[in-house]
């Protein structure tokens, strides 16, 4: 296989960091993107005494900020790997809307805003490729997680959309939609209600919150299954345009779709008379 220049966004921890150093292993050029300044430190202690040090490049990059922009945009890839993205959790009811909103604006609209001036310079040379780390969250749907939900099924559209726009014009287009795996993410974005959620405020049943958190937690993967699925997948010339795994999920994702067709309304009525 070719080697190619890739850069991974959201790269200092969790998958984007295990795939990165993947791909560095593998003879790729990478320049990974991390968040913040101290996940780049960890990452050149990490990198100390590798043989690969010398194909990765770290740059800092947070999507939301243009002057990091501006720097990532100078750099002449062949594959562009969005995987920088948050989650928030809580009721669609009563979570501020206003945390649904920085979720989408990080994971959607900024993720593409990102992307743009990338697939311009793919465009005008007839050649590139864009992946999208999308989630198996963005095919279904789970109770108390519907901020994150919201986001990746945007980021579907987005993409479906991005996939059918570019391929006439040469660049290629695709997600991967991970399941649940244990790399700190799951856990941490099932956390952040406790930032505002006030049991004698609020009417969802606290317990009914944690079981599902409870749920997550104790049904995870090991990411390094899925970090060695993303270093096959995101070189190669020819695959899937949607790559779900573990690949077992593809075909729940598919049942949970086509049950939303038979799902029937029933009005409950729960007032107190």
């Amino acid at each position: 296989m070719k080697k190619k220049t890739i850069l991974i966004t959201g790269a200092g921890s969790g998958l984007g960091k295990g795939t990165a150093v993947g791909l560095a292993k593998k003879g790729h050029q990478v320049i990974a993107a991390v968040h913040t300044w101290e996940q780049m430190s960890r990452f050149i202690t990490d990198l100390e005494n590798t043989d690969y040090k010398k194909n990765i490049e770290l740059i800092k990059l947070d999507i939301r900020d243009m002057m990091d922009c501006e720097k990532a945009w100078d750099f002449e890839i062949d594959i562009l790997v969005n995987n920088a993205g948050i989650g928030q959790t809580g009721p669609m009811a009563e979570i501020p809307v206003d945390l649904i909103r920085e979720v989408m604006e990080t994971n959607a609209f900024s993720t593409l805003e990102f992307s743009q001036p990338i697939i311009r310079k793919m465009v005008e040379r007839g050649n590139g490729k864009v992946v999208f780390l999308s989630s198996v969250a963005g095919l279904v749907t789970n109770a108390y997680l519907g901020p994150y939900n919201a986001s990746k099924h945007a980021l579907e559209a987005i993409v479906q959309c991005l996939r059918d726009e570019l391929k006439p014009l040469g660049v290629t287009v695709a997600t991967i939609n991970p399941g649940p795996f244990e790399t700190g993410f799951n856990d941490r974005m099932y956390d952040t209600y406790q930032q505002w959620f006030d049991e004698d405020l609020h009417f969802t049943p606290l317990k009914d919150i944690e079981k599902a958190a409870k749920g997550m937690a104790n049904n995870q993967l090991d990411p390094q299954e899925m970090i060695d699925k993303m270093v096959e997948i995101i070189p190669m010339e020819s695959h899937d345009f949607r790559t779900v795994f573990p690949e077992k999920l593809a075909e729940k994702c598919q049942e949970y779709q086509k049950r939303q067709y038979d799902i029937k309304t029933d009005t409950v009525d729960k007032s107190k008379k």
